[in-house]
């Protein structure tokens, strides 16, 4: 199995994508085009694509200007009937190439929060065996409509879209079933200033949060995680 990654920020990561992966044995091409590595020009040599966050909009052609690539890639991959995996921005990124509309602003959330799944995630191979409501690690502002023909997969009370999926086995998530423990401590270092500047008491707050919701959003990560990974 190999599996290109697209880092579209530093100090993002993998998180529990990357055990499912490893526990899987798959091969990783990963590639940062944000800081001027070249993408691919087809899907040819990879079984799936994974698209992760970043603290830009899904709309900065400008600042990130191979964007549209990536969304033409993104659709390549779907036509070869290739499982993609899109988290936080990389979930825009293909609603925009879709077909959605993407927004931004106006839709914040951060730290961990429940989400709902919808109807139509009863029989989806990746969500179908989660409870039907849970917390998960989320970090946006950002969100948008969902694609033509997609379907819906869990809301929350600020996102309407939270996950969706488009043909067999391509998946956008808004929230960061990702991140971890380990990685939202890590996250919580990292951007420290960032973060203080929408939840100046995060930092204190993160021990009762962490200790509250951690470990049902965990277990709920990795499942999706490693339900992802058996589509490919």
């Amino acid at each position: 199995m190999r599996v290109l990654v697209i880092e579209n920020y530093g100090d993002t990561g993998l998180g529990q994508v990357g055990t499912a992966l490893d526990e899987a044995g798959a091969e990783l091409d990963l590639r940062r085009p944000y800081r001027g590595d070249e993408l691919p020009s087809d899907p040819a040599a990879y079984d799936a694509l994974v698209i992760l966050g970043g603290g830009q909009n899904a709309l900065a052609d400008d600042e990130y200007p191979y964007f549209p690539a990536l969304l033409s890639l993104t659709r390549d991959f779907e036509a070869a009937d290739k499982a993609v995996l899109g988290i936080c921005l990389g979930g825009q990124l293909i609603a925009r190439a879709f077909g959605g509309r993407n927004q931004v602003g106006g839709a914040t959330e951060f730290g961990w929060h429940q989400v709902c799944l919808t109807e139509g995630a009863k029989a989806d191979a990746v969500l179908g065996s989660l409870p039907e409501v849970f917390p998960i690690f989320e970090w946006h502002d950002d969100t948008f409509t969902l694609p033509p023909d997609a379907v819906r997969l869990a809301s929350s009370k600020v996102a309407e879209n939270q996950a969706f999926r488009v043909g067999r086995a391509v998946y956008g998530f808004q929230f960061h079933f990702e991140a971890h423990r380990p990685m939202v401590r890590q996250w919580s270092s990292t951007f420290a200033q960032l973060i203080a500047q929408r939840r100046p008491d995060w930092a204190a707050r993160l021990p009762d949060e962490e200790k509250s919701h951690g470990p049902q959003a965990d277990a709920a990560g990795l499942a999706i995680a490693r339900a992802w990974v058996a589509v490919i």
